[in-house]
Order: C-alpha cells, then sequence, then structure tokens
C-alpha cells in the first residue's frame, strides 16, 4: 500500500513537542522528514529522561523515523547545506518564537519569494500576530491560559494540567491540518501557503462544551471530576473490587 504522502520532503526545524509531533505524524503518513537539529546539542528532549542505552526514549518516541542533520544557520557553510535541502523541500516547519527566521533570512516572504510552491508551516504559543506574538510558552502555559485546566480536576480543588501533554499535541494536530490543506490547495494553484497555529487557540478550539455552557448560562463550568458536564450516567463509579466507568450517551444506549 503506498503511503499517502510518499515522495513528500519535510524540512523540519522544530523541537521539543508541538512541532516534532506534527512532523511525526506527517512522516507516518510516507513523508520523507529531515531534522534540522543545533549543533552539539541537538533537540532539548534527547536530554529528558527515561534513557534506554544512554538515549531519550521520549525523543525516539516523538521522531523515530525521521532523518537528522545537524546545522548552525547562522553559519555560511551550513546555511549553504540548508539552502540546498529548500531547493528541493515541499514543506518546511518551525516553531521558534515569532521573528526568529526572518532574522535569520529565512521567514515567510523570503522563503515565499525564492520558493514559491513551498509550503510553511509555524506553531508557537500565541501566533505571529497578536499583543502576545513574542512571548514563549510551553504546554501549561496554555492549558492555564486557554481554560483546560480551569475544568479539569475534582470538585471544589485546585485546577490541574491534563495529564498528556494537550497543549502541544492538539497545536502539532492543527498544524498537520492546516499543512495537508495547503498541499491540496497546492496542486490548484502551484503555489505555497503559511500555515500558522497557536497554542493558545488550539486549546480554546477544544473547549466545545465549555464554550457552549458559558455562552447560555453566562456561568462557566467547574472541575467536576471525571464526570460529563451535560450527559449521565458518564463518569467513574466505585465497585467492591475497583473503579469502572460508565458512559452512555443517548437513553437507548442507557436501557
Amino acid at each position: 500500500m503506498t503511503a499517502p504522502l510518499d515522495g513528500v520532503t519535510v524540512l523540519d526545524l522544530t523541537h521539543v513537542l508541538a512541532g516534532p509531533f506534527a512532523s511525526l505524524t506527517l512522516r507516518d503518513l510516507g513523508a520523507r522528514v529531515i531534522k534540522v537539529e543545533r549543533p552539539g546539542t541537538g533537540d532539548d528532549t534527547r536530554t529528558f529522561p527515561p534513557f534506554k542505552d544512554g538515549e531519550s526514549a521520549y525523543f525516539a518516541a516523538i521522531n523515530h523515523g525521521k532523518k537528522s542533520i545537524a546545522l548552525d544557520l547562522k553559519a555560511d557553510g551550513d546555511r549553504a547545506i540548508f539552502e540546498a535541502l529548500l531547493s528541493r523541500a515541499d514543506i518546511v516547519l518551525e516553531n521558534y518564537r515569532p521573528g526568529v527566521m526572518e532574522k535569520l533570512g529565512y521567514g515567510w516572504e523570503a522563503l515565499h519569494a525564492r520558493y514559491p510552491a513551498l509550503i510553511y508551516g509555524a506553531v508557537s504559543g500565541f501566533g505571529h500576530t497578536g499583543p502576545d506574538a513574542e512571548r514563549p510558552a510551553y504546554d501549561m502555559v496554555v492549558q492555564a491560559r486557554g481554560g483546560v485546566m480551569s475544568i479539569t480536576g475534582e470538585k471544589d480543588r485546585e485546577p490541574v494540567r491534563v495529564g498528556a501533554s494537550i497543549g502541544d499535541i492538539v497545536a502539532g494536530m492543527f498544524l498537520v491540518q492546516g499543512v495537508l490543506a495547503a498541499l491540496l490547495d497546492r496542486e490548484k494553484t502551484g503555489l505555497g501557503r503559511k500555515v500558522d497555529v497557536a497554542m493558545l487557540d488550539s486549546q480554546l478550539a477544544i473547549l466545545e462544551h465549555a464554550v457552549a455552557i458559558t455562552t447560555v448560562t453566562g456561568t462557566p463550568p467547574a472541575p467536576a471530576g471525571a464526570r460529563h458536564p451535560s450527559i449521565t450516567p458518564f463518569e467513574t463509579f466505585h465497585a467492591a473490587d475497583g473503579l469502572f466507568v460508565i458512559a452512555a450517551g443517548n437513553d437507548a444506549l442507557f436501557a
């Protein structure tokens, strides 16, 4: 079976999780991903535990299947190599703070002028426009500011971070959607697009019940443990030998 993105080349300048999760998904769909890392240190997650045989299992989980090259984009020789790769790439991904790529000479405007078919995908905490564009962000920051933490946890207790890094992962998923749409659009126009994804926006986009409830009632929902805010039975129950879940979305399923 042919992978749908077979023949597509991705230059991946991303690091840590949101961007690498996006490039991992593209790799799983068949794209050739070339990860561009800092000389000497590489991606930050190479130092994240747990380790096996001296290598980070966390890094491997997010970057398996990719190729890697160490380039200093401020050094002329390395820039020449990077630009040779750009000339053959379909997609470039980055998750620097806005403005960093422009300082290097590889922002969207510069790249689009030189490589008009190249698709430019960016993920950052607050997007490339707006009052907080230049602020850094990690997963927990956008979970908190986006409101996800305000509905996560147990009743009458402090908000908690979702156990999975959904601030990063959801943004990575939206980046993949945007890049795939840009690939489809390029088939019609021959031109690449810029895809600008904000982690904060991505958190707001998944608050379907919280937004609906607050809009209608004027009162935002509070943490309710495992219980669904508007469907019952839809929660965790205690039994003599442990916990179990019932999730019945309608009367027929309950019956």
